[in-house]
């Protein structure tokens, strides 16, 4: 089976990686059939780069990625193109995340306004009390 896993690089104590397609059965450093990409975990935030059409070749032709690079995938968005869900990126997401807090302070305004008329009926409700306690006035002097 081939797989899509990666594949250490570096000096000691300096690990980068690379993002290979490889036969499950050869060694994680050993031989591999394409190099896809690229992840350095040392950076920050962690740099991904990985060619998004030769990943999508490999996942269309039966490559099971590891979980580590399933990650990947996911987060740059190729494991959702591939699997055809749409994909909304980090960036949009909080202009998403943006809007909602406008609706959601546009409802809270609605809201509001809802509860003002509901003031107003109740001073009127405030004179008509006045109006029973003349009528038991009345009532009491005859």
């Amino acid at each position: 089976m081939v797989r899509i896993r990666l594949r250490r690089q570096g000096a000691k104590k300096q690990p980068t990686y690379r993002v290979v397609v490889a036969d499950q059965r050869s060694p994680r450093d050993g031989r591999f059939i394409e190099n896809i990409g690229f992840y350095d975990p040392r950076t920050d935030p962690p740099t991904i780069r990985i060619k998004a059409d030769r990943a999508l070749h490999w996942l269309g032709v039966g490559a099971q990625p590891s979980d580590p690079v399933l990650r990947m995938l996911k987060k740059e968005g190729i494991w959702q193109q591939f699997k055809g869900i749409e994909f909304e990126p980090e960036a949009e997401a909080e202009a998403v995340a943006d809007i909602s807090e406008a609706e959601a302070e546009a409802i809270e305004a609605d809201e509001a306004e809802a509860e003002a008329p509901e003031a107003p009926e109740a001073e009127e409700a405030a004179p008509e009390e006045p109006e029973t306690d003349e009528a038991e006035e009345a009532s009491e002097e005859a």
